[in-house]
């Protein structure tokens, strides 16, 4: 089974369930599923950061595993880590292998691999 993360809810539930449950397994290669996609929303998005040790570390994961990471551009414009406008910018200050787009990029990324599942947490 193939399934997408979408990080929506603000505050310590994605980094703790990013980071305590679902990233260590994609690294022991236990998570039981394929992750075909994450897409951050809001405050989400700061976990992609440059020399965020666990930014890092799904960054490692992600081009190992042909893993998309996305951050909604006008969350990620809003927090600096993205430059440009609405619609076309570009990642800016975050690890390697993130893109930056809305809901039709992320449809588009998919259309080639999309998933089974979308677990929104």
């Amino acid at each position: 089974m193939k399934v997408a993360y979408v990080f929506s809810t603000s505050g310590h539930t994605a980094s703790y369930k990013l980071g305590k449950m679902i990233l260590p397994q994609l690294e022991s290669g236990t998570h039981g599923a394929e992750v075909v996609g994450m897409f951050f929303f809001d405050d989400n998005t700061y976990l992609l950061r440059k020399g965020d040790p666990m930014g890092e570390r799904l960054s490692r994961v992600a081009e190992q595993q042909n893993i998309l990471l996305m951050m909604c551009d006008q969350c990620a414009l809003e927090r600096g880590l993205a430059q440009g406008e609405v619609g076309n910018c570009t990642p800016y200050g975050t690890v390697p292998h993130v893109q930056v787009g809305c809901f039709p990029d992320l449809y588009r990324a998919f259309s080639d691999n999309p998933p089974d599942q979308v677990i929104t947490l």
